[in-house]
């Protein structure tokens, strides 16, 4: 697994996962006042297969976690994938 830095780029309305400086894939969202809805998520080709979504997945939901103001809404299927396949995460979800 790559080591993978995630943050939050409020200008571009994404997280950003960077490994090594270099972008390398990105979770984009829109807000409102109680959500944040995950539209798409891409991962360079060149970073696949090295954990990198998942890094950015978990950093952008610990993240919204953290804030503690905002359910989550995961119309992007990555994110609700990962979701899935990680449970403790659901109580983010907007029921």
């Amino acid at each position: 697994m790559a080591d993978v830095t995630v943050r939050n780029n409020p200008d571009q309305q994404r997280y950003e996962a960077l490994v090594g400086g270099e972008l390398a894939g990105f979770a984009a969202y829109r807000l409102s006042d109680a959500r944040i809805t995950f539209t798409h998520t891409e991962v360079d080709g060149a970073f696949e297969g090295q954990g990198v979504g998942g890094a950015l997945a978990r950093g952008a939901l610990d993240d919204v976690r953290a804030d503690g103001t905002r359910t989550v809404r995961p119309l992007c299927p990555f994110i609700r994938g990962w979701i899935e396949k990680h449970p403790d995460y659901a109580d983010l979800v907007q029921s």
